[in-house]
């Protein structure tokens, strides 16, 4: 049984599918048409959930985030018509070193100018990804006067004195002229976006190194030997030398912090200008806790280092997983371990073939602020087979249905989530059947189901649901009252009864489908009948239900 996220009080497809987009019902939730507030975004977070905070009201990023190199004109042109047709509020856009400083003290925005006006004009909000020392755990994106001078800008150091295809966190150099172009960046944000179409920064891109678990450098070893720092040894109850604290992990630990350290120092430099909120992305390397120093991108945020992160870089506002692995159990790890009540839960990169779409909807369930599948722009690059081939009705289609149940109440959606229990699951590689417990009462969803019936007839034989062996469906659910909840998914049938030990009288009351708009419950229909006889079915239309429970006497 999985468990929902606790409450808590806030302070103050297809044809479907088409047909809804072309009504204009997919609602984007006051997106580039509401920018007219000057009130900085941020992140709020009380007892465990988490809220972003856009234009003074909860945000949702229904998000996508383009091709590596669409950061330019006439790709990034491309997107935008990937973008409605999966329903989005949000794209992530890279800004490169490379192309802001090509000649190094001489800065040229025109590309963030565009990226700006084209996002205003296409009502939608902008998260910027900063690729400076780190992309993909390369420094391939800095400029070739970076590149090129291996003394000022040196590398790490392999045990055995070469160097590795990856730039020291110990090369001050490198800190301060990536510094110098993020403060650049950022100043641009505050004099050319006081509407705040940029409502986040990614400090970096998949920091760390593989194959490489430290720098082995002269300053790097004399570092090493000292004792770790005391704010590190305060947060995590250890002492003495590095070697000792960590053990075989010491390495890793090192860098991690020391990876940390030099983010944070950028993000800092950044927030002063203008204090967006920040974040950092991981590049996973499997759920264990303790990976091979040599198998990970050792430095970067992975699940089990989050800690040294937090303590190294305090001006970073979360650590966000790069999602890129299929099987179901490994997913949902992930999940769990960065929803934590000082980390607010975002999957800013998402594999986007149709099997991953499921997963939105446990990451709703666990109160994240955004999620972004990876690679949706027109420009004919795919990273296929680790996403899909190309962008079929069929790929876009899986993502845009969860988004447009989302969608149609967004920012009501953002404000229950930072208030009340809610809970998501997807469906798992072994079909089986998933279920919780809120208040007083078990909900399950189970997977491969008509709308109408029920499998095991033997009066009535039908096929199988033709989405029965394929890996998808969800359901996210919110509680409202003791009684009342709020349900969304697809390719699901979820059933409400009374949990154990609270009487054999509970009941469903009443269903209700329709949304919410800006705090009122708008309904559309009563669901009975032939629609609740064999639970709440949910395939292929974006629908929301709001479920009333009871016990009758």
């Amino acid at each position: 049984m999985n468990t929902p996220r606790p409450g808590r009080t806030m302070r103050h497809r297809r044809a479907a599918m088409a047909s809804l987009l072309s009504a204009g019902l997919l609602l984007s939730g006051g997106t580039a048409s509401a920018q007219a507030s000057h009130e900085l975004p941020r992140i709020e977070s009380r007892n465990g959930h988490h809220a972003l905070i856009v234009d003074g009201a909860p945000f949702f990023m229904l998000g996508a985030q383009v091709n590596n190199s669409s950061n330019y004109p006439a790709p990034l042109a491309t997107a935008w018509p990937v973008l409605d047709r999966l329903g989005a509020n949000t794209v992530e856009v890279p800004v490169a070193w490379e192309q802001v400083e090509a000649r190094e003290g001489s800065f040229d925005f025109s590309f963030l100018q565009t990226l700006l006006d084209q996002a205003r004009a296409h009502d939608k909000r902008v998260v910027l990804l900063w690729f400076g020392t780190w992309k993909n755990t390369s420094f391939s994106y800095t400029p070739d006067w970076v590149k090129l001078d291996n003394r000022r800008f040196p590398r790490m150091k392999t045990k055995d004195g070469k160097d590795h295809g990856v730039l020291s966190a110990h090369g001050a150099a490198t800190l301060a002229a990536d510094k110098r172009a993020f403060v650049q960046l950022m100043t641009y944000l505050r004099d050319h976006d006081p509407q705040n179409t940029v409502i986040m920064v990614q400090v970096e891109n998949e920091t760390g190194s593989y194959k490489n678990p430290r720098d082995f450098s002269a300053t790097a070893d004399a570092l090493f030997a000292k004792p770790i720092p005391t704010v590190l040894a305060q947060r995590l109850h250890k002492s003495g030398t590095w070697s000792a604290a960590f053990g075989a992990q010491a390495d890793r630990a090192f860098n991690t912090w020391y990876v940390g350290s030099y983010v944070n120092a950028i993000a800092a430099a950044g927030k002063a200008i203008k204090a967006l909120p920040m974040y950092v992305n991981a590049s996973l390397s499997g759920p264990s806790n303790v990976p091979d120093p040599y198998g990970v991108a050792s430095g970067g945020p992975q699940q089990d280092v989050l800690d040294i992160w937090k303590a190294a870089a305090p001006a970073i506002d979360l650590q966000a997983p790069d999602i890129y692995d299929k099987t179901s159990a490994n997913v949902i790890k992930y999940l769990d371990q960065y929803a934590r009540a000082d980390n607010p839960l975002m999957v800013p990169e998402m594999g986007n073939t149709r099997d991953f779409a499921r997963f939105f909807w446990p990451a709703l369930g666990r109160g994240a602020i955004g999620f972004a599948p990876f690679g949706m722009d027109d420009t004919g690059y795919a990273n296929y087979p680790l996403g899909a081939a190309d962008l079929s009705a069929t790929t876009v289609g899986a993502f845009a249905l969860p988004y447009a149940a989302v969608g149609s109440m967004m920012r009501d959606w953002a404000r229950i989530a930072y208030e009340k229990p809610t809970w998501g699951a997807a469906k798992p590689d072994d079909g089986a059947v998933q279920s919780t417990r809120m208040g007083d009462w078990t909900i399950t969803a189970t997977w491969g189901e008509w709308q109408f019936g029920m499998k095991d007839w033997e009066w009535l034989k039908s096929d199988q649901a033709p989405w029965g062996k394929e890996p998808v469906g969800g359901v996210a659910v919110a509680q409202l009252s003791a009684n009342e909840f709020l349900v969304m998914g697809d390719h699901v049938r979820v059933s409400l009864a009374g949990a154990p030990g609270t009487g054999p009288n509970g009941i469903v009351v009443r269903v209700e489908e329709g949304t919410f708009d800006n705090g009122k419950w708008r309904m559309r229909r009563v669901w009975n009948g032939d629609q609740t006889d064999y639970g709440l079915n949910f395939v292929s239309h974006p629908q929301v239900l709001k479920v009333t429970m009871g016990h009758y006497r």
